[in-house]
């Protein structure tokens, strides 16, 4: 009889939590720094990042990124909103494909990068929404 090897599934394409909140500011050094000077935020150049753990996997470390840019910047376009919100997913492949099939905007390629894969949609109310599974 022969031997069945089970092969692992992909995980099931969705949100699983927010990975990073971005606004618009007119000065982001200066919100940066009142956001640290008022409320202990540890900034850097690119906003500040909270840790946490999942209740499911306490040993696996979420981050969620907290970014002003700068007003004007094209970053959230074609958005016109003052924000946009970094949704954390897994099998982002499978996620873009279904979006796709259900006729979601899908305005650009999975890009990958050292910490992870994203990808740019728009929701029913044209705001950007940024999609990133972590590596």
């Amino acid at each position: 009889m022969e031997e069945q090897h089970d092969t692992p599934r992909p995980a099931a394409p969705k949100v699983t939590g927010i990975g990073g909140i971005f606004f618009f500011s007119d000065n982001p050094a200066a919100t940066r720094d009142w956001y640290a000077r008022h409320l202990g935020l540890e900034v850097n150049d690119y906003g500040a990042t909270f840790e946490s753990r999942s209740a499911e996997r306490p040993d696996e470390v979420q981050q969620l990124q907290w970014s002003p840019f700068q007003r004007g910047s094209d970053y959230f376009a074609p958005s016109t909103r003052e924000f946009m919100i970094n949704y954390r997913v897994q099998n982002l492949e499978g996620l873009v494909q279904q979006l796709r099939a259900n006729g979601v905007t899908v305005l650009d390629d999975i890009a990958a990068y050292d910490y992870g894969k994203f990808v740019h949609i728009l929701d029913a109310d044209g705001n950007k929404l940024e999609l990133w599974e972590p590596s």
